[in-house]
């Protein structure tokens, strides 16, 4: 009987042989069967979730979403993920590097920096998911390195990312509004990738338009035609989401966490997550990760 798990060049514990495909599958049933992969997780790669049994939540940086059987969630790198107690939920779990997609040209396909990919699969197109997550765990199990299975094993994760992309709704996007015109739609996702990279330099709505090259004016604008926000509250909800991410899935101490996120002093990193978060982020970290120090946790060779 199939089980879906690591391959053979996981087991033992040894490195990964040369040409590694860095494609990884398991269940999240084994995964959440030890206590300590049961808190929140920063990841450095994908990971996607396919649930095939039983009915609960899956969280997504701090968002529970419902899962039954066909629900599929793509969680990115820098997302924190919870699974807590699995329950009666099972679900297929498949991680890939990010270097896996981009040697084959398919960032396009991604959802939008910290975008979280949740659809709830029915007929053709969750039968034509299941075959593709099946023949890929399949062929994870039985050729887990080599250059031909690298190849092998890296277009089979292509097919399937391409099938999700041609999904209804695609990745879910929050800058889709009805009053964004294709002006401010673009204004504002060039805005969303640059907060990506500078968040943790600056705070200030006068230093993005300046490197877009636009004023403060057009880039509220656009904010508020996407989401109903405006730019400064764009700029402060990702902070924040950082400060969130940070604080429940590591163990930097808070004024780290401020340090990290431009904060010069505690106090005022301290007032910042208060405005935004409504609770202080000693707080926030106990409710979310408890007084016990975490735990370094590896999937597929990398820490999660």
């Amino acid at each position: 009987m199939l089980r879906f798990g690591h391959g053979s060049d996981e087991s033992n514990g040894s490195p990964p042989g040369p040409r590694h495909a860095g494609i990884h599958t398991f269940t999240l049933r084994d995964f959440s069967s030890d206590p300590v992969h049961r808190r929140p997780r920063l990841l450095d790669r994908h990971l996607l979730l396919l649930v095939t049994v039983g009915h609960g939540t899956q969280e997504v940086d701090f968002r529970g979403y419902p899962c039954r059987p066909g629900s599929l969630i793509w969680a990115q790198p820098g997302q924190v993920v919870h699974h807590g107690e699995p329950g009666g939920l099972d679900a297929i779990l498949v991680s890939w590097a990010p270097e896996a997609t981009r040697e084959l040209g398919l960032a396009p396909v991604a959802a939008p920096p910290g975008g979280t990919g949740y659809w709830q699969l029915a007929g053709e197109d969750e039968d034509a998911v299941i075959n593709e997550v099946s023949q890929l765990v399949v062929d994870c199990q039985r050729h887990p390195i080599g250059d031909v299975a690298v190849d092998l094993l890296r277009h089979q994760l292509a097919v399937l990312l391409l099938r999700l992309a041609l999904l209804p709704g695609g990745p879910e996007r929050d800058d889709r509004r009805d009053g964004a015109t294709d002006e401010s739609g673009g204004t504002y996702r060039r805005l969303r990738y640059e907060i990506e990279r500078s968040y943790g330099q600056t705070r200030r709505v006068e230093d993005y338009a300046g490197r877009l090259g636009c004023s403060v004016r057009t880039l509220t604008r656009a904010c508020l035609a996407a989401t109903g926000r405006s730019a400064k509250q764009i700029v402060d909800d990702r902070v924040a989401l950082e400060a969130r991410r940070l604080l429940a899935a590591t163990d930097l101490p808070v004024a780290g966490v401020g340090r990290r996120l431009g904060f010069a002093e505690p106090t005022n990193f301290g007032r910042f997550f208060q405005r935004e978060v409504g609770q202080s982020p000693g707080a926030f970290r106990l409710r979310h990760r408890g007084p016990a120090r975490p735990e370094t946790v590896l999937i597929g060779g990398s820490a999660v």
